[in-house]
């Protein structure tokens, strides 16, 4: 069945671009409104992310309730949603994450998580089930939620109109460059946290799911770009952990806990995020060696007896030795001995255990790898001592 369209945000994001596109073609574009759209333009990003996002959808901190207020009236001006709308959204894309129950899911495509789930209606079967007893509970998301309209519009709109007119006699660039054409760059730079961090950058702690890494989505999103972090610890208020990575969103909150205004900071231990890089490290080593010939895997050797290892070796001439009881063939590495021909020749049908370790020379690990690919057999029984060469 086709989905039905969402004609409230169809309008929404069509009309806001048009606005302010006949704005810019206008009206003349004063400092102070410029300045003032760049600040608002932070302000209500971060009423999205230190607000919406890490404080009401993940609960990753406390914060005293006149914050909350101020993040609500911020959050507002986004015009992306009420508090208990966006944070149920977000708390399903967490849990399904990937999945048809995901509302942004990115193997729908990078358009469709950017803004394409906005346009239609969502079919109630990928209703993914999450808990917002807490949201329904809360005095501030339930305030937002009655007057959502009326919020978001003073705040986008309304206010920085009359800022700008009755500080810098600008009506009209309040109203096209604060409100219209901030507008549409904050709706798509925050879109870029559910299309852009599932695209570019690295799978840093785990590769099972679409998020990644990427400081230039971080740029972007005001810190949320270290998307594949934050999928796995989404409890913790940092998006980045390292002390160069851009998140301002994680400044500002660990800002306000110095005085007193937010508070019960959430953070993973460093031993469990380390562990988490680290098994995502060996996984791409894992990947990475699959790719390169190590030569046959001992357990597929071919097995023999000391006696047939002799017997060949010396009918058929064989140019054979054994390390810690591996048969190695070196005919074709003979002339590209780095040490010369003789010590091989010399090695030719003997255990060469300690020679090989130190007792001539202590090979290098280059050798030791190019060894892997000569290795064609495994002595099963024990060698004689007369042909186990010694330390020399």
């Amino acid at each position: 069945m086709t989905q039905k369209l969402n004609w409230t945000h169809i309008i929404l994001l069509t009309s806001t671009p048009i606005l302010a596109i006949y704005g810019c073609l206008t009206v003349p574009l004063q400092r102070n409104t410029f300045l003032l759209a760049v600040a608002w333009y932070f302000l209500t990003g971060f009423g999205i992310t230190v607000g919406y996002h890490r404080y009401w959808s993940h609960r990753t901190y406390d914060a005293i309730w006149p914050f909350q207020f101020f993040l609500m009236l911020a959050g507002s001006g986004a015009v992306q949603g009420s508090i208990k709308w966006w944070s149920r959204d977000h708390r399903a894309h967490h849990r399904f994450t990937d999945t048809d129950k995901d509302p942004y899911s990115a193997h729908k495509g990078l358009l469709w998580a950017h803004m394409g789930w906005m346009l239609f209606m969502k079919e109630k079967k990928n209703h993914g089930k999450v808990d917002i007893s807490d949201l329904n509970k809360d005095f501030i998301v339930n305030f937002q939620e009655k007057f959502y309209p009326l919020l978001s519009v003073f705040m986008s709109f309304i206010l920085p109109t009359l800022i700008c007119g009755y500080f810098f006699n600008d009506y009209a660039g309040g109203f096209f460059y604060v409100g219209m054409t901030r507008q549409v760059f904050l709706h798509h730079s925050t879109f870029c946290i559910n299309s852009l961090a599932h695209y570019m950058g690295e799978h840093n702690f785990d590769d099972r799911r679409s998020p990644r890494d990427n400081w230039i989505t971080a740029l972007i999103t005001f810190g949320e770009g270290y998307h594949n972090f934050h999928h796995e610890f989404p409890s913790d208020y940092r998006n980045a952990i390292q002390t160069l990575q851009y998140d301002p969103s994680k400044w500002i909150i660990y800002t306000l806990s110095l005085f007193g205004i937010t508070y019960n900071l959430n953070q993973f231990s460093k031993n469990e995020i380390d562990k988490g890089r680290l098994q995502m490290q060996e996984k791409k080593i894992t990947e990475a060696k699959s790719k390169l010939d190590w030569g046959v895997p001992i357990e597929n050797l071919m097995k023999m007896t000391w006696i047939e290892f002799v017997k060949i070796q010396r009918e058929e001439k064989k140019q054979w030795m054994v390390i810690d009881k591996v048969v190695y063939d070196v005919e074709k590495f003979m002339d590209h001995h780095p040490g010369g021909k003789g010590f091989l020749k010399s090695s030719i049908g003997r255990e060469v255990t300690t020679s090989f370790n130190g007792g001539v020379y202590n090979h290098s690990r280059a050798a030791r790898n190019l060894m892997t690919g000569l290795r064609i057999a495994i002595i099963q029984d024990d060698i004689p001592a007369a042909h186990i060469s010694k330390e020399e």
